[in-house]
């Protein structure tokens, strides 16, 4: 006797069912993705070819002629519009800053030339120029006693009376020598500079000295100042440079000269002037004892 066949178990069956949503799950997937592959390359496509129309639909310098020209509200709502403008302002702007350097460069290539200088151009830059050179005077009296009688003197004697005329080596520019002092004609830094020059003979009628010390001359102290007259009551001290020393009897003179020099500061109407120590050994030789002051800023 044959028994019937059994039909597949429910297990079997929910089996099935699940491979079968599983495949035809991929199955829309798949189909999905190539759908919207392909309307994405369509579009991107579309785009491409609006992009370039956007370029090609219209004269592009014309539309750079007439930039500032084709604004208005039809055409501010048309995409193609905008790439145009915004590339036409870029292309203008990139010019502009080409020929504003170009012209730049060719100003300062002119201006950089070597031009001859004439006569009336040497006597303007000559009016602008500051700056004063003083020689010593020969007339050593008045030279520097003139100023014992000032109250506004400091320390030393002022060298009273400088050679200031056009003469060998002293000139003036656009600088008045009053009382020898210099007068500040403009506010600035000025470098000031001043050599004295010392020359001392002592008496030959001394007794002849036994000791090696006697060999020996008194020692000579030798100082030069160099002031600044403001509105304040007395002389602002800027420079003082001094030497004491020995010369030996052997020596027919002694001869020593000081020599300093600074940048300072100074205003409209300021004065400048030289004071030494030991006046009667000062020799106002004229390479060897000056004074003088130029304009730096």
């Amino acid at each position: 006797m044959m028994l019937p066949t059994a039909g597949p178990s429910t297990g079997q069956t929910c089996g099935l069912v699940l491979i079968f949503a599983v495949l035809l799950q991929s199955i829309c997937v798949a189909v999905t993705f190539l759908y919207f592959t392909n309307e994405l390359k369509q579009l991107q496509d579309t785009y491409s070819r609006s992009g370039i129309a956007c370029l090609t639909g219209e004269d592009l310098g014309t539309f750079m002629t007439n930039v500032d020209l084709n604004e208005n509200e039809e055409r501010e709502s048309d995409p193609c519009w905008h790439v145009k403008w915004q590339l036409g302002k870029l292309i203008k702007k990139m010019i502009s800053r080409n020929y504003e350097e170009n012209i730049s460069s060719a100003v300062k290539a002119e201006t950089s030339l070597t031009l001859p200088v004439t006569e009336e151009q040497r006597s303007q830059n000559h009016g602008h120029r500051i700056a004063a050179h003083l020689t010593g005077s020969r007339n050593k009296k008045s030279s520097l006693s003139a100023s014992n009688s000032s109250s506004r003197r400091g320390f030393g004697q002022k060298i009273h009376t400088w050679e200031p005329s056009r003469k060998d080596h002293s000139f003036l520019y656009n600088v008045e020598l009053k009382n020898g002092e210099l007068i500040i004609p403009r506010t600035g830094f000025y470098y000031i500079y001043s050599q004295t020059y010392f020359r001392f003979r002592e008496p030959e009628n001394e007794d002849s000295e036994s000791d090696l010390l006697a060999q020996v001359r008194n020692p000579k102290q030798m100082v030069q100042y160099v002031y600044k007259l403001t509105t304040y009551p007395e002389p602002i001290l800027l420079m003082k440079s001094a030497r004491t020393s020995c010369w030996s009897k052997k020596a027919e003179y002694g001869l020593y000269s000081i020599y300093q020099g600074g940048v300072f500061q100074l205003k409209r109407d300021d004065r400048i002037f030289v004071s030494v120590s030991n006046e009667d050994m000062v020799d106002m030789d004229k390479e060897a004892s000056f004074f003088g002051a130029f304009l730096i800023s």
